[in-house]
């Protein structure tokens, strides 16, 4: 069975940095094109940026680029999301998973940009 955990939010002031972690329990991420969504109070999920499998070459929404990257260690079978210059509205719980034809979501971590 398909199992996603992510980690590593919390509340952070903004123009601060939070590093999330994506691991899967059963089975390998190697290999598939994988993303990072969100979903702020009130509002539907939505996509944030992925990485491809194989070259890795990654595609951002405009509202991050420059400020999120996302970059995967195969051998910890983890794919991260690296956020810097964090806004409130950033404020959302966030999810990986598989593009395209998406895996049982995970629990996601929730991020909190405050001062």
């Amino acid at each position: 069975q398909v199992q996603l955990v992510e980690s590593g939010g919390g509340l952070v002031q903004p123009g601060g940095s939070l590093r999330l972690s994506c691991t899967a329990s059963g089975f390998t991420l190697e290999g598939y094109a994988i993303g990072w969504f969100r979903q702020a109070p009130g509002k539907e999920r939505e996509w944030v940026l992925c990485t491809s499998s194989g070259d890795e070459r990654t595609t951002t929404t405009d509202s991050v680029k420059g400020r999120f990257t996302i970059s995967r260690d195969n051998a910890k079978n983890t794919v991260y999301l690296q956020m810097n210059s964090l806004k409130p509205e950033d404020t959302a719980v966030y999810y990986c998973n598989k593009m395209g034809t998406t895996w049982s979501w995970g629990q996601g971590t929730q991020v909190t940009v405050s001062s």
